[in-house]
């Protein structure tokens, strides 16, 4: 699949309408390192946020609990945004939400703060990766900052039947560009509905400082 590709989109429709959040490989019941990073990053309550390919992640509604009052979020399946609109009722008009394939996105706006977990592990080809890069620096205010997270090294080499690229830090921020450098690397072992162990790499990621004159 390439950038912009519709049978990406159709594949997470038909994950979306074919099975309930909770049996997902990827579902948290809470997102515990997201709400640590998004801490760790400082940024403002009032500044602006994105989820990118939030499909029906919990995180939003953790953000709106604890005061972010600028929240996109975004996912190429309309199905995932749909089952969240649902959950969160009359506090889904405090989120902006878009349907894009990240890779094609032209961002209208820029953000504080940019989260994904496990959408870039999906594009394993060379070219979407630079696309991502493209729209991530186009997005990212700045001083803005990025966390995003793919299967470590060591994780499973598939998710929901397709490939992966997996990564440690340095690959991921050389993957990136967009002159970003790595702020902050953890793992996290997250645990399936199935009860099978999938290894993460985690990292904070800012804008390179300027080379002094």
């Amino acid at each position: 699949m390439t950038a912009d590709d519709p049978s990406r989109a159709l594949h997470w429709e038909n994950v979306w309408t074919g099975k309930a959040p909770e049996t997902t490989s990827w579902h948290q019941r809470e997102p515990t390192m997201s709400l640590a990073l998004v801490e760790a990053s400082g940024i403002d309550r009032m500044q602006p946020v994105i989820d990118v390919g939030a499909g029906a992640s919990p995180l939003v509604d953790r953000l709106l609990d604890r005061g972010y009052a600028d929240l996109t979020v975004l996912d190429i399946a309309a199905a995932g945004l749909d089952r969240t609109r649902s959950r969160l009722g009359e506090a889904a008009h405090r989120v902006a939400w878009i349907v894009a394939d990240v890779t094609a996105w032209k961002p209208q706006r820029r953000y504080a703060l940019w989260h994904d977990r496990a959408v870039f592990h999906f594009l394993t080809d060379a070219d979407d990766r630079r696309a991502y890069g493209r729209t991530l620096a186009a997005a990212l205010a700045p001083s803005g900052q990025a966390i995003i997270a793919t299967f470590a090294l060591d994780g499973p080499a598939k998710c929901s039947g397709l490939p992966v690229q997996r990564h440690d830090a340095a690959s991921l921020a050389a993957a990136l560009g967009s002159g970003l450098r790595v702020l902050e690397a953890r793992t996290e072992v997250h645990l399936t509905p199935g009860g099978a162990e999938q290894k993460f790499i985690w990292c904070r990621l800012g804008r390179a400082a300027a080379p002094k004159a």
